[in-house]
Parts: C-alpha cells; structure tokens; sequence
C-alpha cells in the first residue's frame, strides 16, 4: 500500500508540535522533513535540533530529506537526532557512496534524490546501495509548486530499473503533489507520497479524509 508522507515544510512553525501529533493521529506513514541550507538550495529551514524534537512526539518514520551543501560532514548529526530515513542529492557532495555507507552503517535508511535536472543514468551506480529514491517533481526548495509532469516518466523507468535489477529501494514523489496527480503517481510505481501544502493547507478536521484520498 501506498504511503503517505506529510511535509512539514507547509506547517504552522508556531503549532508544529500539534500539527504532528494530528497527522499522526489521522494515518500519516511517515514525517517528510525538508532540510535547506542556502546553500544547495535559496532558502533556509530546519536542523537536526527539529529532528531531535519531533522525535519526541511522535512515533511515526522521520522521513528526512537533506538539500544541503555539503552533505557528509552533517550526516552524523542528523543520525543522532534520530532520523529513520535520510536521502540527499548525490550532486551536492564529492562522494556520495561514501555518505550512503555512513546512513547505512548507522543502521538507518539511505535514501537518494533525484533533481528535475538530473538523468537517471547519471546516478544508476548508486540504485543498488539505497532502500530509498525522492523523484523530485519540482524544483527544490520551495513549498507550494506545481506539480511537474514531465518528471512522471522518472517514477515509470526506476520502478522498470527496480523490477530488471531485483532492487530493493522505495520510489517516493515531492512536489506539488495532490488527489489528481497521485494516482498518475501510483500507476507509474511510486511507492511514498511526500504530500506539502495540499495537505496541510486544508481543515484539520479532514486530514483522515485526505490522507485516505491519497492512498
């Protein structure tokens, strides 16, 4: 089954505790936490100090996803503030078999994403190493784009790559992901829905009734 991955990135910062627990509550898989430096991307979010704190609330899978310049030298400080799940853009630093064998060694979850304008093929070597690939379907770091659907094919060629190779990673989708584009999502093999402010735009009060859409 399908799962769901609000972002927190489209939260209340002043009610970030509460909207948590809510969407922990109403049937969220997984915490999506976008983390932006100003350096890999033009806008600054979050540390390892939320990761620390949200780990504390709720039990849910800390989905981290790092957009962060360089990459290896923070790695350590997002394992031990409890990530379940770290994935990072392989670009962004010298070495990323190497940031891949210090997620995995520390028994989490190694993740890679893939930027609108990265080729898959760029990044083949590394589909064997990660339980988890972000196809990102904007462009990173900001909340609130539309959804591109040129990147679908993307979601389409790593589920076919998964299948050839006997591949063991999860293909998750972020960005400007609804109701609509979802099942598009879904048919084409993804497995993980980072959902933003489609989500946490709308009523509390129907945050099961989405989450359930979605899936």
């Amino acid at each position: 089954m399908i799962k769901i991955s609000p972002s927190i990135l489209s939260a209340d910062i002043l009610k970030l505790e509460e909207e948590v627990k809510l969407l922990d509550k109403n049937g969220a898989d997984y915490i999506h936490i976008d983390i932006m430096d100003g350096h890999y991307v033009p806008n600054i979010t979050f540390g390892p100090n939320i990761i620390k704190s949200l780990r504390q609330v709720t039990s849910k899978i800390l989905d981290v996803h790092l957009m962060i310049k360089p990459v290896e030298k923070y790695i350590n400080e997002f394992v031990e503030a409890g990530s379940d799940i770290i994935t990072f853009h392989p670009e962004a630093d010298d070495n990323p078999e190497e940031i891949i064998k210090m997620i995995s060694d520390a028994e989490i979850k190694a993740g890679i994403a893939i930027h609108p304008k990265v080729n898959i093929t760029d990044i083949d070597h590394l589909f064997s190493k990660v339980q988890q690939i972000i196809v990102m379907t904007v462009k990173p770091g900001f909340g609130g784009q539309k959804f591109m659907n040129d990147q679908v094919q993307k979601i389409k060629d790593l589920d076919e790559i998964r299948k050839n190779n006997n591949y063991k990673y999860d293909i998750a989708v972020d960005g400007g992901v609804n109701n609509e584009n979802a099942k598009i999502c879904k048919d084409n093999g993804a497995d993980v829905l980072a959902v933003g402010s489609y989500l946490l735009s709308q009523n509390q009060n129907n945050y099961s009734e989405i989450i359930k859409s979605l899936r």
